[in-house]
């Protein structure tokens, strides 16, 4: 047992990152966490839209819901989440997200052992704090959350993701997807054209039309659209290109049941996005289109995956929106390419 933890703690509490894909980047450090502590009481902090990420996760015992939209908006909000995991009564909690509010909350909640990076100027409210070296940028963001935890002694397990779609999800998808796989016999093609992070991360939807209709063609198989209500307009193009071939869930799923879809995919077609992060998890063959952001640190973390890219000056930028106003990282992606990476990987 680390000697860093002595007494070894029983009930311990995790703060999980924001965002999905950042999420699904945790759950080796999760597992890890769990082989360091198999006795330990684990609740993981979360955001609502992160939740189902661990819904049927085994290395958890419990989600503690961090209602920041709601009952803990605002700093009277974040008061009382604070007393809510007082009364918890955590002897250790490690945070994974980095960020001083994440540590000020902990702090303020009294857990007596706080654990995590010393950046965004929180050292000073953590017990133990670990350095964040240079050269983690040059790595896989999954490394970042394990090399923290081996700063706190913890023996570090296995880098490979994992993800644990819930039973009750995979039953819907499955009834979703028979009722429309009738009568086609070819394959399951997941097509994701969003990205939360912003436009300069979406590969045109026009192109993403093309490739549906390509592959419909050649494959007889099933389109399956995914997104949100925001990506409708996309999604209605797709469709329009693809035909009786396309199922459209955009807007029609929770992160759970979209999970229990994208398991059931025999390739994926995506942007850089936290669905990308899920069907790498879930070891479903994927091509990701790359264009503002970067490859190596966010790319998918799986042995069955392509990525496709043009090296370009610019390129990573880093941005929400081409600086340049051209998008050409994206725009010089082409159709053929990205049919060429999805039918290699069927």
């Amino acid at each position: 047992m680390p000697t860093m933890f002595s007494p070894a703690p029983y009930n311990i509490l995790i703060r999980s990152t924001n965002w999905i894909g950042d999420a699904v980047m945790t759950t080796p450090a999760i597992r890890t966490i769990r082989r360091n502590f198999p006795k330990a009481r684990i609740t993981l902090l979360a955001l609502p839209w992160v939740a189902d990420v661990f819904t049927a996760c085994p290395h958890i015992d419990r989600i503690f819901i961090y209602d920041k939209q709601g009952r803990h908006q605002g700093l009277r909000g974040k008061l009382r989440l604070a007393a809510e995991l007082r009364a918890e009564q955590y002897d250790l909690a490690i945070l994974l997200q980095n960020a001083f509010e994440a540590a000020l909350i902990t702090f303020i909640a009294r857990i007596p052992t706080r654990a995590g990076y010393t950046t965004d100027g929180r050292g000073l409210l953590l017990t133990h704090g670990v350095r964040k070296h240079r050269e983690i940028a040059q790595k896989h963001q999954v490394h970042y959350y394990q090399e923290m935890l081996e700063g706190l002694s913890l023996r570090r397990g296995p880098d490979e993701l994992e993800l644990f779609p819930d039973p009750t999800a995979i039953q819907a998808a499955d009834e979703l997807l028979a009722q429309a796989l009738q009568g086609k016999t070819g394959p399951i093609i997941g097509l994701n054209p969003s990205a939360a992070y912003g436009p300069a991360k979406r590969w045109p939807s026009a192109k993403y039309a093309a490739l549906a209709r390509r592959i419909a063609a050649a494959t007889g198989g099933l389109i399956v659209i995914f997104g949100t209500k925001a990506d409708q307009e996309a999604a209605a193009e797709i469709t329009a290109a693809a035909g009786e071939q396309v199922l459209n869930l955009t807007g029609r799923t929770n992160l759970s049941q979209a999970i229990a879809c994208i398991a059931r995919c025999q390739v994926f077609v995506t942007n850089d996005s936290g669905l990308m992060h899920v069907a790498a998890a879930l070891n479903t063959p994927l091509v990701a289109v790359f264009g503002s952001t970067d490859h190596i640190a966010t790319g998918p973390a799986s042995e069955r995956a392509a990525v496709i890219r043009h090296s370009l000056p610019c390129s990573p930028c880093l941005k929400t929106h081409c600086p340049q106003g051209h998008l050409r990282c994206m725009e010089l992606v082409s159709v053929d390419e990205v049919k060429k990476a999805a039918m290699a990987l069927l």
